[in-house]
């Protein structure tokens, strides 16, 4: 750095890449006490240390609070100013693997599987709602997303978690197929369709028992 500081990045400044970067790392320590097994007290205090993290972060936030459109990634936040110089890609990488750790995505040994095992049943919808996205061949579609179900993509995929009583994965393809896995995990196949977006898969839906979820 130069010798000098802006005035939005002086001393006292938020500086919002480093605390999306804390949340990630904090996160990273979540999950490897769940995959460790570790007391159940610390590992709560970890998650509870995370999501007061996350708290922090512009996307939590009012416009008025902020002083910028929440979503956005911005650099600093000087003491009495708003958020101020747009464009820290870097806080966008942070927070999109932070969230991929919240939706439990995982991939091991070329498998796509699904842990949300810091997910918040109260992120599940309370009624049916539509849910937009953009498919693998650039078109606009729209599906309905039902009460108690959370959606988003991965690879531009649509992945509906749905509490139920099971734990089972269904594939859904563009032929009209179905595929059952008794599992949260998919096999080496499935996952490269995703992964190379060929457009065989329409969509996945994901069963997910209670006890599941935070």
């Amino acid at each position: 750095r130069s010798g000098t500081f802006f005035g939005y990045e002086g001393l006292g400044s938020i500086y919002w890449h480093m605390v999306s970067k804390l949340a990630l790392a904090s996160q990273e320590c979540v999950l490897q006490s769940i995959s460790a097994g570790k007391d159940q007290v610390i590992t709560s205090k970890l998650i509870a240390h995370y999501y007061e993290i996350t708290e922090g972060i512009g996307v939590h936030k009012t416009p008025q609070h902020y002083g910028a459109f929440p979503t956005d990634p911005y650099s600093h936040t000087p003491g009495g100013k708003g958020a101020q110089q747009p464009g820290m890609t870097g806080q966008v990488k942070e927070d999109i693997i932070s969230r991929f750790g919240e939706l439990g995505i995982t991939v091991t040994d070329g498998k796509l599987g699904f842990n949300p095992a810091i997910l918040s049943k109260e992120e599940f919808l309370k009624q049916d709602a539509l849910f937009n996205y953009t498919d693998v061949h650039a078109t606009p579609q729209t599906i309905t997303v039902s009460n108690n179900e959370l959606s988003f993509t991965y690879c531009q995929v649509p992945v509906i978690y749905t509490i139920s009583n099971e734990t089972r994965i269904e594939v859904n393809y563009s032929n009209d197929k179905t595929q059952e896995f008794t599992s949260l995990e998919l096999d080496n196949k499935t996952s490269t369709s995703i992964f190379h977006r060929t457009g065989e898969i329409e969509f996945l839906k994901v069963y997910l028992p209670q006890d599941v979820l935070l």
